[in-house]
This record gives C-alpha cells, sequence and structure tokens, in this order.
C-alpha cells in the first residue's frame, strides 16, 4: 500500500513524506533517520545520513535490509567469465547436480561484490563531495549460494572516525541467503566520505 510514511528521529520528532515511484527513503533535518516504505509487499528499510559527520554519531547502529537478489545461472558465468574461474561448481549445472551442493553455486566473490550493489539500498550518506571504498577487513563465507538463491544484504556500524578531510565508516555487511540460518557471506567495507 504506497501513499504515505513515516520518518521519525526519536518519540518528539517525526514527519509525513509522499513516495514517488520508484520508492526509497526519506530524510528530514540532520543527522540520520530510518525510514519504512510498505510497497510491492515488501518491508524495506534504509538510513540516511545527513552529512559525513553524522556517520560518528552512528556506531552500533542497524542500518536494515537491501531487497532481494536471485542469484540466476546467467550471472554466476558472467562472472566466471570475467574472472576467468570456470570451476565446474559454478558453471557445469549437469556435474554439479552431482556434486556437494546438488547444484552450482555462486563463486564466493561473486557474492562478495555483490556488497557493493547492497549498501547504497541500505545507507545513503547526503551532502558529500565523493564516497570512496577504502577496503575490506574480515571476509568470510559460511555458506553456499546455490543458484536461484535469493540474497539480500543487512548493514551495521561498526565504527567511525574523523580521517583527513573526512569520515571513515566501517560497516558489516551480512549477506543473507532467504531461507537459510547461515549467511553466504559476512564482510567488514571501509568506506570513506569527504563533505
Amino acid at each position: 500500500m504506497c501513499g504515505e510514511f513515516t520518518v521519525c528521529k526519536d518519540r518528539e520528532h517525526s514527519a509525513i513524506y509522499k513516495i514517488v515511484e520508484p520508492p526509497r527513503m526519506g530524510v528530514i533535518g540532520s543527522g540520520c533517520y530510518s525510514a519504512t516504505l510498505f510497497c510491492r509487499s515488501e518491508f524495506l528499510m534504509a538510513t540516511v545520513f545527513d552529512n559525513p559527520a553524522a556517520l560518528l554519531d552512528a556506531v552500533g547502529r542497524d542500518l536494515g535490509r537491501s531487497e532481494w537478489l536471485e542469484i540466476d545461472q546467467a550471472r554466476i558465468n558472467l562472472f566466471a567469465d570475467a574472472t576467468g574461474d570456470h570451476q565446474w561448481i559454478h558453471v557445469d549445472a549437469e556435474k554439479a547436480a552431482e556434486g556437494p551442493y546438488g547444484s552450482t553455486i555462486a563463486h564466493g566473490y561473486l557474492t562478495l561484490s555483490l556488497a557493493n550493489l547492497f549498501l547504497p539500498q541500505i545507507m545513503q550518506v547526503n551532502n558529500t563531495s565523493m564516497g570512496v571504498n577504502y577496503g575490506c577487513e574480515k571476509v568470510r563465507f559460511p555458506a553456499a549460494v546455490p543458484v536461484g538463491s535469493r540474497i539480500r544484504g543487512h548493514g551495521e556500524v561498526i565504527s567511525a572516525e574523523e580521517v583527513k578531510g573526512g569520515v571513515q565508516v566501517v560497516v558489516r555487511i551480512t549477506i543473507e541467503i532467504e531461507g537459510s540460518d547461515r549467511p553466504a557471506c559476512v564482510i567488514d567495507t571501509i568506506s570513506r566520505f569527504f563533505p
């Protein structure tokens, strides 16, 4: 039921916004706000920071979840072509059906690379001149992603600190697999945002 939604900083401050297509997120004032949208039968949550300095007060904040993304064989094959990793568990459906996973699976590094797709869906920093990916800290692949699975990113701010000219933030992105208790990937991404 697309229409109006409420953005609340705390119990004393709230605002009503109209949803426009495509629905994304709302922001008011300064600081960070979560917007809950009920559209297309999906529950989406995005966190918007008014400026890089607002990240400094966000340590420990849950950033919400991205949209679901289906991992199809075409995406896996394109990643295999781009990286030269054509191992049978990724690209040979017939052989993989007899293998340990019962089907082809996404490359771990394909799953990892999708953090770059999910991060802007769960977090936005306004009033920046630029943002850069600075690197990663820990990366783990607890579970394989079988072809046809749906995955999404869930974010949490782990740390934030001032750096020369901007703010560096570490966001842990847990890439969830629909219907699985174990995530596909857990990555601590490092980004820098400059006003």
